[in-house]
């Protein structure tokens, strides 16, 4: 264990005593928002960015210490564990290298060489490789056996080439060599399956492909692979510079380089000497036959772990944009389901999200009865005072829009605002268990009006209802790891329900059960015991609720508020532990608690280090006259809307040069995707980001961001949009921005055009310059969807 922790502290560049703490508190039970939260002295600090990586690595290196134990206890069983590999099994730090080691003693089937060896060939075999200036064939000779299937020399020589060719490809040192040189100088190989060009036309930019295996991008190893998976793509690895790379059958002509470093490392002369020839050949087949498929394998499985990191970051970052994106607050909110045949759903819910009303209308076509569907949203809106209306943003959307603001142009006296909403996984929420529990009287049609006009209100609280992947913000989700996906996103909407905090007397179960130290049982007995008891009234009623003990207070506390309850601390962020310590501070101000929070002029007039003792430490006592300043603050922007440009709704509509407001959908690593109202995003490759270099797009953008984009080309017939946010800083500058300078926000991501999406993948490494061809390439297939 202290190797473990110095490692990682070493790896986070923090002190040990932090990574100790926080190990020690991880493994009580305490979640990660709790101790960066609420115990910052014990962790020296640690955010919570710091401590998920942490968690991760302390994961990692405990598995490795576990699978280090069953390897040392295997050879040792064996009998062939000498202190020179106990050492180097010792200081393996990585799987693969402590797996490299292991390998010449891992039980196998019986192989060739074994076989040789049970033959009686060992000797031969070690005298070849010890004197090569003796001559195999005479050599061999006194090796013939025919009762062990040894009948001539070219039998025996055979069995000597299995046995060395072995030994040679279980050498640790050797494997980690040639592993290293492939990665650092290797080129990654792509070409197309014969007979597939038709079949795979969307990996066409991969039918004849190279480029350095260390450099390629996340998004192109995925499309790679998925082109490999599906039978359309060859995939290899090359040491060769293109012009040297002929290949046959598969393999290089000349992998002298890999060859001649077997033979260096095993200080084998392959000239002038009588065995020259014949230990060529062994070099030869112990590259071509043991190591070189192998060595491969384990580079792809490099990639694809870099990749797979990079697209779960990507994934998990577009989530956090979309979890903390600006709600519309507790406002009369009306959702609508757009839809052509089966009608315009339509759900109308009160300031908490409790449904009032619903109905469905056919405005569009094919019953195009409009004035009917008028009158039915007009009475809707002036009988449970309709402030919002959220437009779900899938078909028939802008048909949907045009006919809502029609509706609020000829009636003024309507005070309700219209906003597109993202429907992604609306369907998915729909037909769940949990909407069938929350919303058991409802069609499942209706259910989803009800979501969007959630969604609307409060993104947070209706996202977290659904399963995160089918959001849809990631590149590749489906061919990454879904363990790894699914911790790193529910990590992600942990931190971002706590860093918001829930009301307790209001909250969903969904909701309740992200908060830290809950589990879904716990948030259930919670929502029933408030269904039971009525409202809570303070913090304390916490503890009377089924299963939440000491613990799971004391983790839970400080993220669930108590609005207007008894004690006005309870709808903060101080955590009930300290509640004395703001007793003491208000106190010494010679002002009550109540009187004290939100007066920041009295606040900012205390030293925090007046407060500090042996039991609370300065960041805590800042953290807590932060809160005392401003209560319950929410980390989100304020709430902005976005408008389409009128006469824009679909593909054809749009033209080069054109100048439109649009909102971000998705970030990638090569770009970002931009929803323009025509049911199909469009790409702002990065290159086309700024009028500077951007080397990471969410330097400049982030999921739910207003953006003003410049149509650079449209392919209709294989529906893709290139855009540009390269605009003259005049015209940029009137995209709505939020407080921190950021073009913003109102939540308005991805429309639900799956097919159109399944036809985009990334390409070669793009010019960053002109042809806006190479952006459609860079993300020809997007998302992995």
């Amino acid at each position: 264990m202290n190797d473990i922790l110095a490692t990682i502290a070493n790896e986070l560049n923090v002190s040990r005593k932090s990574v100790a703490s926080a190990v020690g508190l991880l493994d009580e039970g305490a979640t990660v928002p709790f101790i960066a939260r609420y115990r910052k002295e014990v962790t020296g600090g640690l955010d919570d960015t710091q401590l998920r990586n942490l968690e991760a690595r302390l994961r990692y290196l405990r598995e490795l210490e576990e699978r280090r134990t069953a390897i040392l206890s295997s050879i040792e069983e064996q009998g062939h564990l000498t202190p020179e590999l106990k050492s180097k099994l010792l200081e393996a730090d990585n799987k693969s290298r402590l797996e490299d080691l292991y390998l010449p003693f891992k039980p196998k089937r019986r192989t060739k060489g074994q076989i040789a060896i049970e033959a009686g060939l060992e000797p031969l075999a070690d005298k070849l490789y010890s004197t090569p200036q003796e001559d195999p064939e005479t050599v061999a000779a006194d090796f013939l056996n025919p009762d062990s299937g040894i009948e001539t020399t070219k039998d025996a020589l055979d069995g000597a080439r299995y046995i060395l060719m072995e030994r040679f490809a279980e050498d640790a040192d050797l494997i980690q060599r040639l592993r290293s040189l492939l990665w650092d100088d290797g080129f990654l190989c792509a070409s197309m399956v014969p007979e597939k060009s038709a079949e795979g036309a969307k990996f066409k930019d991969y039918f004849d492909h190279r480029e350095p295996i260390k450099n390629t991008p996340s998004h192109r190893a995925l499309a790679m692979f998925r082109g490999r998976s599906e039978g359309i793509l060859n995939l290899r690895v090359a040491l060769s510079e293109p012009d040297d790379a002929s290949t046959e059958s598969g393999t290089l002509k000349r992998p002298d380089r890999c060859e001649q470093i077997i033979a260096g490392h095993f200080d084998i002369d392959t000239s002038h000497q009588a065995a020259s020839k014949w230990l060529e050949g062994v070099v030869s087949w112990t590259w071509r036959v043991k190591l070189q498929y192998h060595i491969e394998t384990d580079l792809f499985a490099q990639l694809r772990e870099r990749a797979e990191e990079d697209a779960i970051g990507v994934f998990a970052a577009n989530l956090k944009d979309l979890l903390l994106a600006a709600p519309a607050g507790p406002r009369a909110t009306m959702g609508l389901d757009p839809g052509l045949r089966t009608g315009v759903k339509v759900a109308v819910v009160d300031a908490t999200g409790q449904v009032l009303d619903h109905t469905a209308i056919f405005p569009t076509a094919p019953q195009r009865r409009t004035a009917e569907a008028e009158a039915a949203l007009v009475a809707l809106i002036q009988k449970h005072g309709v402030e919002l209306i959220a437009i779900g943003n899938g078909t028939a959307s802008r048909e949907t829009e045009r006919f809502v603001a029609d509706m609020l142009t000829r009636h003024s006296d309507l005070r309700a605002t219209s906003v597109m909403v993202n429907e992604s996984g609306a369907s998915i929420y729909s037909a769940s268990e949990y909407a069938s529990m929350e919303l058991p009287d409802l069609d499942v049609t209706i259910r989803g009006a009800v979501s969007i006009a959630r969604r609307l209100q409060d993104p947070l609280a209706e996202l977290v209802k659904i399963e995160p992947k089918s959001i849809g913000v990631g590149q590749y989700q489906h061919d990454v790891s879904q363990l790894a996906l699914s911790r790193s996103l529910d990590a992600v909407i942990e931190d971002c329900v706590n860093a918001v905090g829930v009301d307790v007397n209001t909250a969903s179960s969904a909701l309740l059960s992200r908060i830290s130290g809950l589990t879904t049982a716990t948030a259930q007995q919670l929502v029933q015991y408030r269904n039971e008891h009525g409202m809570l009234k303070d913090r304390k009623a916490l503890m009377s609720v089924p299963r939440i003990g000491e613990k799971t207070f004391e983790l839970a506390a400080g993220f669930l508020r108590v609005m207007g309850g008894d004690n006005p601390l309870d709808s903060s962020a101080v955590h009930p532990e300290s509640y004395a310590v703001v007793d003491r501070i208000a106190k010494q101000s010679g002002r009550p608690v109540e009187q004290l929070i939100g007066d920041s002029s009295a606040v900012r007039s205390l030293q925090p280090e007046q407060f500090v003792d042996d039991k609370v430490g300065l960041p805590t006592i800042r953290d807590i006259l932060a809160e005392l300043e401003k209560p319950g603050r929410d980390p989100r922007p304020e709430f902005r809307t976005a408008h389409f440009k009128e006469g824009v709704e679909k593909l054809s509509d749009l033209q080069p040069d054109m100048v439109l407001e649009g909102v971000v959908t998705n970030v990638t690593n090569f770009g970002a995707f931009v929803d323009v109202g025509v049911h199909q995003d469009g790409l702002v490759h990065i290159s086309c980001l700024a009028n500077r270099f951007v080397k990471d797009p969410r330097e400049v953008v982030k999921a739910g961001d207003i953006v003003k984009v410049k149509v650079m080309e449209v392919d209709v017939p294989r529906k893709r949009i290139a855009l540009s946010m390269r605009l003259d800083d005049e015209v940029q500058a009137q995209a709505p921005r939020g407080d921190d300078g950021n073009q913003k926000t109102e939540r308005r991501p991805k429309r639900s055009n799956k097919s159109a999406r399944d036809n985009r993948k990334p390409a070669s490494a793009p010019k960053p310059e002109g042809a806006l061809a190479a952006a459609f390439a860079a993300a020809q297939k997007k998302n992995g969807r």
